[in-house]
């Protein structure tokens, strides 16, 4: 063969298999999928009455999952409620309560201008004027002292009612809490308790996860880090095994600012990295993404 046919083949050769060794990798970077989730605590103690949910289940925000037993509350409600009218009812009648006194006090004022015009004409003694306007002056005083103790009391009563309504203010908070709701719309994706059990304050009830908008957190090298921005649009593959995957539109939603080890379980562009930033691409789920799913992203 002509030695320098056989040189042509071998290079062809080489540039073949240089070819297939810088074939382009499918993905950027692997992560695993993940939702935002949010814990249900209880917030009162008591029997849960009620407890309709199920793992697997949709569930929306501010909807009524549970009910916490809320006979202790209500008759401590009523309590009060019947204390506020014995305070309402020990409200004195100022008006009928200085009656009295008012109408010797105007009798007195009355005797004193008639003295008045006695000592005046001369008919009557400078000394019975002066007990007159001495009369007028007690009555007037006890009047005052009157009124004003009958304010002191008045005013402890309403300050006793509005303690008392504030203290029913406080259990209709409580009372509130016994009904269990879900602050985030999502899927149940565990539940800690069943109907019966006796819960406490802080108890965990269950977990809501955000389905819908889910995010792959993937990893980067430090050489990657000028190819990717927040706000970036990209390609995200679920990744079912046996080669079968299923994309979605990405955005990068964040980048970490802090490098940490690569996980175990990450594959990076580059397998001699020690060091990788993490970064999250959220998608719109359509269902088929899981949480803890493999994931590859394509920048």
């Amino acid at each position: 063969m002509n030695t320098g046919k056989v040189i042509l083949i071998m290079a062809s050769a080489t540039i073949m298999l240089g070819a297939c060794g810088e074939k382009e990798k499918e993905y950027d970077a692997t992560g695993t999928f993940e939702a935002t989730e949010t814990t249900v605590y209880a917030e009162q103690n008591g029997t849960l009455l009620s407890f309709n949910v199920n793992e697997g289940a949709p569930v929306v925000q501010g909807q009524e999952v549970g009910l916490v037993d809320t006979t202790q509350i209500w008759l401590k409600i009523r309590q009060l409620g019947a204390t506020k009218q014995v305070y309402q009812s020990q409200k004195p009648d100022m008006q009928k309560q200085i009656a009295a006194t008012r109408q010797q006090l105007i009798k007195a004022q009355q005797e004193q201008r008639r003295y008045q015009e006695l000592v005046a004409d001369g008919a009557a003694p400078r000394k019975m004027l002066d007990d007159a306007k001495s009369q007028v002056l007690v009555l007037q005083r006890q009047l005052d002292a009157h009124v004003s103790s009958l304010n002191t009391q008045l005013s402890t009563l309403n300050s006793q009612q509005a303690a008392t309504d504030v203290q029913v203010s406080q259990l209709r908070d409580q009372l509130s809490k016994c009904h269990v709701t879900v602050p985030v719309s999502g899927t149940v994706i565990e539940k800690y308790v069943e109907q019966g059990e006796f819960v406490a304050t802080g108890k965990p009830l269950l977990k809501v996860a955000d389905t819908e908008n889910m995010f792959i957190r993937a990893y980067v090298t430090s050489a990657q880090l000028q190819m990717v921005r927040v706000g970036m649009k990209v390609k995200v593959f679920a990744d079912y095994g046996n080669g079968q995957k299923k994309e979605y539109d990405g955005t990068v939603s964040w980048i970490s600012s802090r490098s940490e080890f690569t996980p175990k379980t990450i594959v990076t562009d580059d397998e001699r990295a020690d060091l990788v930033y993490a970064m999250k691409v959220a998608i719109k789920n359509d269902g088929f993404a899981k949480i803890g799913m493999y994931g590859e992203v394509k920048f």
